[in-house]
């Protein structure tokens, strides 16, 4: 399963601020650049990046009332911010999005390489054409396929079977992370009602215990 990775739609021409520069400054920014979103710079390596949104400025400043010339970028900004893996998977990327309530957030990895937003993820993912519980059902059948050959070349208790099971009640796992529902049966489980005796061998607690 080749899953788009954060790298794969992220814009790479990230425009940033000081965190000493006014308001004004970074409405300037954004209005020139035609973004929504700047990301703060840091002072020194071991420092955290920033950023500063349009929302930012609308809540923190033009409704509180505030001169955006007095204010600094560093008084409304959200630092340390959430930051993105390029390596991470797009739907992991929503999801994060979601579970903080954000709209965008920069990608590094040592360095500042890029920045995400929901634009990005609805307008150069695949997620129409491919979703991810697609690609997932998929390789789950696949590795079931796999597992019931390689318990049958190389029997119950190989190290090969074991670990050819244990890698579709992964995938399972991750299936129902996304469908929010446990399956009724495990595909290990079936497998184990056709194969009795199999069950001493594959059995997860068994796994685990070593």
């Amino acid at each position: 399963m080749m899953m788009m990775k954060v790298a794969d739609i992220m814009t790479k021409d990230v425009i940033t601020i000081r965190s000493s520069a006014t308001v004004s400054m970074a409405v300037k920014l954004m209005r020139d650049k035609k973004i929504h979103t700047l990301i703060v710079q840091r002072r020194h390596p071991q420092d955290a990046y920033g950023i500063i949104t349009d929302s930012d400025i609308v809540n923190e400043v033009i409704a509180s009332g505030k001169n955006p010339k007095q204010v600094r970028v560093y008084e409304i900004m959200t630092k340390p911010c959430l930051v993105l893996n390029p390596d991470l998977g797009v739907e992991y990327a929503a999801k994060l999005f979601k579970n903080h309530g954000i709209r965008c957030a920069p990608v590094i990895k040592d360095e500042l390489l890029g920045i995400v937003s929901i634009v990005d993820i609805l307008n150069k993912s695949e997620f129409l054409n491919n979703p991810i519980e697609d690609q997932l059902q998929q390789e789950i059948e696949e590795k079931i396929s796999q597992a019931r050959k390689l318990c049958q070349e190389f029997s119950h208790d190989s190290q090969a079977c074991q670990e050819a099971w244990l890698l579709v009640e992964e995938l399972e796992a991750e299936a129902s992370f996304y469908q929010n529902k446990k399956p009724e049966k495990t595909a290990l489980e079936t497998y184990l009602e056709e194969h009795p005796s199999a069950a001493e061998t594959l059995t997860l607690e068994n796994w685990c215990s070593g």
